[in-house]
């Protein structure tokens, strides 16, 4: 009885353990310029995360005093956070479907429309204009993805052929179907008429305003959100694949050792 009560806690010690994946990936996610200033879905994994770790730690404690309440509630809180794991991952699979980028004549990097997006990801980031100020002011500040640009590529040849982020293709210029002429990789001469897309009227040369209005600098974060979002969720999945295997072993071990211990009662009434 003693072992069986042994091998459920060193299992439960596991699915403690299991928790530092999710957590870790909270806060990668959190350390991501683009994602800091989103502040989705960060929380919500480092959230689940410490609850996955205390209610491991819970069921350690139960197998390894051999409390039975406390394993059973252990049981019974990790199958819902476990759960909760799987819907989070589906969710985060479901919202981040879409293109990676859509390809453009005679240019190296890729260029991205809003429609190409799940529309729960657009409106909790790019469709209130009031939360997307918020997100574009931070983003300035703390990711300055266009500074670079100017240093780097100095010939239009070197610019066009070369690959550029989702952030730097939507925000730091314009959108190449405006027929914008290129001065430097964040300065460009205007066409004539800008007014048949908003994204050609919304361009500006000033370094602190650029396209960061442009529906393609919304597209460009989002295509940064879906290919983070979709790294976390690999992880996610596999720990949720992780705990599933850890808790059913940990039931049969506590299955077997509450049939070990009614089994040893019984013995004793008839010795």
């Amino acid at each position: 009885m003693a072992l069986n009560y042994m091998g459920a806690a060193a299992i439960n010690a596991v699915a403690a353990l299991l928790s530092i994946p999710v957590i870790a990936a909270g806060i990668w996610l959190s350390t991501q310029a683009d994602n800091a200033c989103v502040q989705i879905l960060q929380w919500p994994l480092i959230g689940l995360g410490v609850a996955v770790l205390a209610v491991g730690l819970a069921g350690f404690i139960g197998a390894f005093w051999r409390l039975p309440w406390l394993l059973l509630a252990y049981m019974v809180l990790m199958l819902l956070l476990v759960a909760a794991l799987a819907c989070v991952a589906v969710f985060v699979f479901v919202a981040t479907a879409g293109t990676s980028g859509r390809p453009v004549p005679s240019r190296a990097f890729l260029e991205y429309d809003l429609s190409d997006y799940s529309g729960w990801l657009r409106r909790r980031v790019a469709d209130e204009p009031a939360r997307w100020d918020e997100i574009k002011t931070c983003l300035a500040a703390t990711a300055p993805v266009c500074s670079e640009l100017n240093q780097t590529y100095a010939a239009p040849q070197d610019f066009f052929a070369a690959w550029l982020s989702p952030m730097q293709s939507g925000c730091c210029k314009p959108p190449t179907r405006c027929g914008y002429t290129f001065v430097s990789a964040t300065n460009w001469i205007s066409p004539i008429d800008t007014a048949a897309d908003p994204d050609c009227a919304a361009w500006s040369n000033d370094q602190d305003r650029l396209c960061y209005s442009c529906d393609s600098c919304k597209a460009g974060l989002l295509q940064n959100l879906r290919r983070e979002w979709r790294r976390a969720d690999v992880v996610l999945a596999v720990t949720v694949v992780a705990l599933l295997a850890v808790y059913a072993m940990g039931c049969y071990a506590f299955r077997t050792a509450r049939t070990d211990e009614l089994f040893r009662r019984y013995r004793q009434g008839y010795t």
